[in-house]
């Protein structure tokens, strides 16, 4: 009998794949593959129920000869391994991201005379609703919370992109691109307090209080459905900082970063230039300490942020912070520089990393912007955040149109190179 090969990521069966399955059996013994946890992430979204819970579905289903794990994207070592007569998929993937998967699943068959078989894609208002439903859980926070942990143990990095608003969430949330035969999206979402003022127009220097800055997550929120960081400046008093942990928690965010200074906030990337006060290592991991105590879950994560290397005070007062922080109950160590070489911060990774092989790391490289997520891997680093460059594109972008509609006194001039307003709307999705 010849072999068929379908592959499924879902994590509900709903009739598009019966059918699929039923036009498989057509041309032969049915082989499932289903995407490992790791590869679902980078394909399309986070699974909400086990990888084994979603082998036991399919094995459930009439015509299925057998069930196998794949663990990458694309197919190279599964029809390398199996040889098949011929692949099925619904033929939602001619065209998107997903195309450059089909495009290598043909290149491939074709070495061996295998084929591809394009079963029209089922998309009524049934399977509509199981995906919609779908989504809305992957949203509640008690899903959202606990990912960013998940995330860690299965992803080489945490790839985090900074948003502001429900349609920069939205752009984090949906952007997927193919690159060398690869797909790739963003893991989280930072919200950082610079970029969260910056929006409302206000300076960063925690004037804009935690009820508004609440309610940005909450309209990020309602989008998406990947988990959130969440910039705590410096968490402010420890008697309020408890509080913020909990509002936080309770919302669904993964994870609240807070830096060790005090005093008026301002942004790091000034460092000396201004006068910044560095908290002291008992205070500072007093606040920590209190903050853990409050939490109600294991899935909610306080990040220490040091800012030794940004004020100059040296590699060892940075790793005797760091010791000190975990030691309080700290889930992960942020370390900062303002420098364009990343050499001090991996240096730092790589001293840290000699004691302690769990703790995460958190990495923002905005200044040392040379530096690839594979350097930072080798390093031993857990999270990379991209914390401003959504708002550091935007706003030359838009003080550019607004500049020269005035001086043509038309809009016609702009509009070559403004995106059309049904491309943005698709976005958004319709309930």
């Amino acid at each position: 009998m010849k072999k068929v090969y379908t592959c499924f990521c879902t994590d509900n069966i709903h009739e598009g794949h019966i059918n699929i399955i039923s036009q498989a059996k057509k041309y032969g013994s049915v082989i499932v593959g289903i995407l490992s946890d790791e590869a679902m992430v980078r394909y399309n979204r986070f699974p909400t129920v086990s990888f084994e819970e979603r082998v036991q579905m399919v094995k459930n289903i009439d015509g299925v000869s057998s069930v196998i794990t794949q663990d990458e994207i694309m197919y190279d070592r599964v029809i390398a391994d199996l040889l098949p007569d011929y692949v099925v998929h619904g033929d939602n993937w001619k065209e998107g991201p997903m195309k450059a998967i089909r495009d290598n699943v043909i290149s491939l068959l074709q070495r061996y005379g295998g084929k591809l078989i394009d079963v029209p894609y089922t998309y009524n208002e049934n399977v509509k609703r199981i995906d919609a439903r779908m989504k809305e859980k992957l949203a509640m926070p008690e899903f959202r919370r606990k990912r960013l942990k998940q995330l860690i143990k299965i992803c080489p990095i945490v790839k985090t992109l900074e948003v502001h608003s429900g349609l920069t969430g939205l752009i984090a949330e949906k952007t997927i691109v193919e690159n060398n035969g690869q797909l790739d999206q963003f893991d989280a979402m930072w919200i950082s307090s610079l970029c969260d003022s910056t929006a409302k127009g206000k300076p960063d220097i925690e004037l804009v209080d935690m009820t508004s800055r609440f309610r940005t997550i909450e309209d990020v929120m309602e989008v998406t459905t990947k988990p959130i960081i969440f910039d705590g400046d410096t968490g402010g008093l420890t008697e309020h900082f408890v509080y913020t942990v909990r509002s936080l928690e309770r919302l669904g965010v993964s994870a609240v970063i807070i830096e060790d200074k005090t005093g008026l906030k301002k942004n790091s990337l000034f460092g000396t230039d201004v006068v910044q006060t560095q908290d002291t290592i008992e205070n500072f991991a007093e606040k920590i300490a209190a903050g853990k105590k409050t939490q109600l879950t294991d899935d909610f994560m306080i990040i220490a942020r040091i800012e030794s290397l940004i004020l100059e005070r040296g590699m060892d007062d940075a790793l005797s912070r760091a010791k000190a922080y975990v030691k309080a109950g700290a889930d992960g160590i942020m370390i900062h520089s303002r420098k364009k070489d990343p050499l001090e911060i991996l240096q730092f990774c790589d001293y840290f990393r000699k004691e302690d092989n769990n703790t995460p790391i958190v990495v923002v490289p905005s200044s040392f912007n040379s530096v690839t997520e594979a350097e930072l891997t080798q390093h031993g680093v857990n999270i990379v955040i991209y914390a401003n460059q959504l708002t550091r594109s935007a706003f030359p972008s838009m003080e550019q149109t607004a500049r020269d509609i005035l001086k043509y006194h038309r809009a016609q001039e702009v509009d070559s190179r403004l995106m059309p307003i049904k491309d943005i709307i698709s976005l958004i999705d319709e309930l």
